[in-house]
């Protein structure tokens, strides 16, 4: 950003201030004009610093005080990766200091929506009752009262395969694992999330 000011608006000023008397030249080849204009690019400097601190006090606009929004929010966030450009940076600070929270169903979509996912669903498990459920529902013991199913368009599984995969690498991999990060860092610590690809 630049200062409000030039550096020939700063030597005048500083000239301006000096006394009055014969000793207190401002012939423009004198040394106090000399000196003033030394001095005078260090006024533009902290003015065009000043400036660019009313920008840097918004998170959605800030370069200089990224780092110091990222560590008041215990940012950046791992799920997110290290090699994150300047914008991921700031869209993940407003939404640190946006974020109200929530159990929803309905916050936990936007929280995907927000990822970049659209079009996932979230489906909730009932344990099954004799005296409730009907004939043809699903028979689910109570501790699927503890878990939910995330369908993500988009999200991407790897199965090991016998014939192509090497004997060390995982039984599954999952391509888009930013999902399954932030929603695991948000989720209530009692249940049990499904991540199903759609």
């Amino acid at each position: 950003m630049a200062a409000r000011y030039s550096q020939a608006d700063y030597k005048a000023a500083l000239l301006s201030l000096l006394p009055v008397g014969r000793v207190w030249s401002r012939d423009p080849a004198g040394a106090q004009a000399q000196l003033m204009d030394g001095l005078a690019p260090s006024f533009v400097r902290l003015d065009a610093r000043a400036q660019a601190l009313l920008v840097d006090a918004f998170p959605a606009s800030t370069v200089e005080l990224l780092g110091e929004w990222e560590q008041s929010l215990g940012l950046p966030d791992p799920c997110e990766g290290e090699d994150q450009t300047l914008q991921q940076r700031r869209a993940q600070v407003v939404t640190r200091l946006v974020a109200a929270g929530g159990q929803s169903v309905a916050y936990f979509l936007q929280v995907i929506e927000r990822l970049g996912y659209e079009g996932a669903t979230i489906e909730e498990f009932t344990p099954f009752k004799a005296d409730v459920g009907v004939a043809d529902a699903p028979v689910y013991d109570e501790s699927w009262a503890f878990a939910w199913r995330i369908t993500v368009p988009g999200l991407r599984f790897y199965e090991f395969a016998a014939d192509v995969s090497a004997a060390d690498e995982a039984l599954l991999t999952i391509a888009n694992d930013v999902v399954i990060c932030v929603v695991n860092q948000l989720k209530p610590a009692h249940t049990t999330v499904i991540y199903v690809a759609a």
